[in-house]
């Protein structure tokens, strides 16, 4: 099955300041996202954030918050975003089949959002190189479970030439500039 960029919105889950710091890999991870969010951008892709629990768990790490230009994020306590009637009302008005998956933690809220967008009839599409979780054990798992549940599992770099389809655009060489 082909993602096009006119059915797909991007969400970016949690990557919050306080507990970013401990996730495994969350260099790469921070890097991976970003390019992932300009890349989005550069295809005019709408893109949804949500942070948990604010008050206990901070803000959208600096260098995720500047990529996203100051975009309001949806707040929640549940795991899943499904949950969430905010994030749900927005999911629905953006009138999209695909979502494009990063985020923390891969075998929390992750997982559960995917499970739950597969259930309200959603494709989730998540970014292997662009979600994590503190445990590398936890993310294998998580990454293995939704595999199973026949959930899309790529890559930055792959889902964003799937998106641009054709080069010689200006979205290709903008892209092709980011993963570099």
């Amino acid at each position: 099955m082909r993602i096009h960029k006119e059915q797909t919105a991007g969400l970016i889950i949690d990557i919050q300041e306080r507990l970013f710091p401990h996730i495994h890999k969350h260099e790469k991870i921070a890097r991976n996202t970003r390019i992932l969010i300009e890349g989005l951008k550069a295809l005019e892709i709408p893109v949804l954030v949500t942070q948990q629990y604010t008050k206990g768990l901070g803000e959208t790490i600096p260098e995720i918050a500047e990529a996203l230009s100051g975009q309001s994020h949806i707040e929640k306590i549940s795991f899943s975003c499904c949950d969430e009637p905010a994030f749900m009302k927005e999911l629905v008005q953006q009138d999209k089949e695909f979502v494009i998956i990063a985020g923390i933690e891969a075998h929390v809220c992750v997982l559960q959002t995917a499970l739950d967008l597969v259930e309200n009839s959603y494709i989730p599409v998540v970014v292997h190189d662009c979600v994590s979780s503190r445990k590398k054990n936890d993310f294998r798992m998580a990454i293995e479970r939704m595999r199973n549940e026949g959930i899309v599992i790529t890559t930055c770099e792959s889902v964003l030439f799937e998106l641009c389809r054709f080069a010689g655009t200006d979205s290709f060489k903008q892209i092709s500039r980011l993963v570099k």
